[in-house]
């Protein structure tokens, strides 16, 4: 189980750990962004830190309806404690886990400051 709390924007977040080239670690916290279809987004300056290799450029749909290039590349987080490798979107924001990350996975959040973000495997 992955577990998080709300803030004080009512935000769900979860920490995660991200490995770069090199076995380096970074600790982050992530927002949980259900509108977001992808799997994890990261601002440019940790992608540069952690020397992620690039995959490619695509397109994606902000939130307001705008479509916006992203550079893609691949990163290793560590979840629920085990490494998985997934596509991460450059955006300079806080980091974002979208839907993609949580997919086969039950998502509860207790919206309240404070409350409780719990993501587990489904059965």
């Amino acid at each position: 189980m992955i577990g998080g709390v709300v803030n004080a924007r009512h935000e769900a977040i979860i920490p995660l750990t991200v490995v770069g080239m090199g076995s380096q670690r970074q600790a982050i916290d992530a927002v949980v962004d259900t509108g977001f279809t992808g799997f994890l987004t990261l601002p440019s300056a940790l992608i540069s830190s952690l020397n992620l290799p690039w995959l490619c450029r695509q397109s994606g749909m902000l939130a307001d309806g705008t479509v916006a290039n992203f550079d893609v590349y691949v990163v290793t987080i560590v979840w629920d404690g085990r490494p998985r490798t997934i596509e991460v979107e450059e955006a300079n924001c806080d980091p974002l886990v979208g839907m993609g990350l949580l997919r086969d996975h039950r998502l509860r959040i207790d919206v309240a400051v404070g409350g409780g973000v719990s993501i587990q495997v489904l059965p």
